[in-house]
């Protein structure tokens, strides 16, 4: 058993990552293509950069991102984990 906890959380962590991958992509792209950063992850949604917000694996929810806004226009320029607690790496979630 505690090999599948340890293979479940690690399944997570690497999900978290490809998710921040995407979206991370997905607001380059958007600034590229419109000269600005979107005002909040469903636009990225309604413009076709993203087929829908993907959820946090951690938190098992899509709604527990935290966004870092851009000094310049206030759009979203980051996007990180909402997720307390640290990675079996021991780095914090929120750090990914």
């Amino acid at each position: 058993m505690p090999r599948y906890m340890g293979s479940l959380q690690h399944a997570k962590e690497v999900v978290l990552r490809e998710n921040l991958q995407t979206m991370r992509g997905a607001i380059d792209k958007y600034f590229a293509d419109k000269g600005r950063f979107p005002s909040s992850l469903d636009e990225l949604v309604e413009h076709r950069y993203l087929r829908a917000v993907p959820l946090d694996p951690v938190t098992e929810s899509n709604r527990t991102w935290q966004l870092r806004v851009s000094g310049s226009d206030n759009g979203i320029a980051d996007v990180a984990s909402g997720a307390s607690g640290i990675s079996k790496e021991g780095r914090p979630y929120a750090a990914y």
